[in-house]
């Protein structure tokens, strides 16, 4: 991720935002992007193997104890994200309910 920052010459300060939002087949679906703003009063801010990670205080709860990997198989390449408060997940791994 910080071979992207520096390859897409984005600005310093620009954080991974990790979110949730309503919608896929199981009720919420996983949002991962770059962002140059920070909410500091809403925004939850922490720094993971050296990179600055801000998911929505809303997102948060829903998130907590969240690992995001990239996987890179035969079978497909991406992000996967292992969330212990998903109850039930879809095949294609980025919707979830809770």
């Amino acid at each position: 991720m910080n071979r992207v920052l520096s390859d897409k010459k984005l600005p310093e300060g620009t954080v991974l935002r990790v979110g949730i939002a309503g919608g896929g087949c199981s009720g919420f679906s996983y949002s991962l992007g770059f962002d140059d703003k920070v909410d500091e009063m809403n925004d939850v801010v922490t720094t993971q193997h050296g990179l600055r990670v801000a998911v929505d205080r809303k997102s948060a709860m829903f998130l907590e104890g969240t690992t995001v990997d990239f996987y890179d198989g035969i079978e497909r390449r991406g992000f996967t994200f292992d969330n212990p408060n998903a109850k039930k997940s879809c095949g294609c791994g980025t919707s979830f309910s809770v």
